[in-house]
């Protein structure tokens, strides 16, 4: 029987990140890394399972060589800390799970063996010793939570020196006892500084030569994170932004600079992204941009938030216009100004009265 090839990226630190945060942004930040790296496999290995932290690849009656091992290695490290780069340059939520994910780090294990397989509601998956022994080798005495690790079966069958070294690797031996048997490997830290990381856009952060054309001030009976929460998080759009017939965005990705949204009025698709300004220390400020409603030629709104208490918060609305011609800005003058002010205040009176509500149950 050939041997197959079994492979298991594991994101570290994600039980105290789930217990120590909130659990909604924390999942969607590991959603995010978990398709990052399925995206990373270049093998074109299955994915037998998604096991909360971690993902199972296998493949069936052929390994890699380590060219190709290393290489995949490789890959998915630089995905993965390419990705926890751009949720910390981009980031405007201030909650602890979004603070605290570039603190996570991966580790992988690689093994080899034979395979047997079991159905499962239809589903053909891995099954045998060599399954078990793969996962017992997450389990580990390495004392780190970012390295590779590859199975003394796994590195003779591809001819892998013990003490293998290179720019990225440098790898040393180790073992561990699994029910009183003794399992061997190879292992290496990774240090991201020598991964050459994908570049991405950073968000824009805008600034303005003249005042708002639209000013609102509110104050709300709720925290600041929490206000924060209900006007970043499209899924609550909808209780306080009436007339729109549907919203359109990523729902398992925490809004960001650059994040995109759609909203749809009468088969109309207003596009949004995601923007900032500065604002004074200790103020949250979300802001969004959208060039599509005619006539103007951009329109801005940030939501500058000042907590007040734990249970109260200042919020101040800024709606800048833009436009270019001198007919566009006397339309802007005479009525386009005057209908954003009134659904804009309407909004803000919904978004009141829905956090009210929340508040009280």
């Amino acid at each position: 029987m050939r041997k197959s090839f079994l492979f298991l990226p594991d994101i570290s630190g994600f039980t105290k990140f789930v217990q120590s945060t909130e659990v909604e942004h924390s999942q969607h930040v590991i959603a995010e890394l978990l398709e990052v790296l399925i995206a990373a496999n270049t093998q074109d290995l299955k994915l037998a399972e998604v096991e909360g932290d971690a993902l199972f690849f296998y493949k069936e009656a052929e390994v890699p060589s380590q060219e190709r091992l290393l290489a995949q290695i490789e890959t998915m490290f630089t995905a993965f800390y390419s990705h926890l780069k751009q949720l910390e340059a981009n980031r405007i939520c201030p909650c602890n799970a979004c603070a605290s994910a570039p603190n996570l780090q991966l580790k992988i294990v690689a093994h080899c063996g034979n395979l047997q397989f079991i159905e499962v509601q239809g589903n053909r998956k891995p099954f045998g010793k060599s399954v078990i022994e793969a996962h017992r080798l997450l389990k580990n005495s390495i004392d780190s939570e970012n390295y590779a690790l590859i199975s003394k079966e796994l590195a003779s069958f591809i001819e892998l020196p013990i003490y293998y070294w290179s720019k990225l690797y440098r790898f040393k031996e180790g073992q561990d006892s699994y029910d009183g048997q003794k399992v061997e490997y190879i292992f290496t830290l990774i240090d991201q500084r020598k991964l050459m990381l994908s570049t991405f856009s950073q968000g824009k952060k805008l600034s303005f030569d003249n005042p708002p054309e639209i000013v609102i001030e509110k104050v709300f009976s709720i925290s600041a994170t929490t206000l924060m929460e209900y006007i970043t998080n499209y899924t609550y759009r909808h209780h306080w932004v009436k007339g729109v017939d549907k919203f359109e965005y990523n729902e398992n990705e925490v809004t960001r600079l650059g994040t995109e949204h759609v909203c749809v009025i009468n088969g109309k698709h207003l596009n949004f992204v995601t923007v900032t300004k500065d604002v004074e220390l200790g103020k949250l400020v979300y802001g969004e941009m959208t060039m599509s409603p005619p006539p103007v030629d951009a329109l801005y709104q940030f939501y500058i938030i000042e907590p007040l208490s734990e249970d109260s918060c200042r919020l101040k609305l800024e709606v800048y216009i833009e436009a270019k011609s001198p007919l566009k800005k006397l339309a802007i003058a005479l009525f386009i100004k005057r209908i954003v002010k009134k659904n804009t205040e309407s909004a803000l009176n919904n978004l009141t009265q829905y956090a009210s509500l929340q508040a009280s149950t």
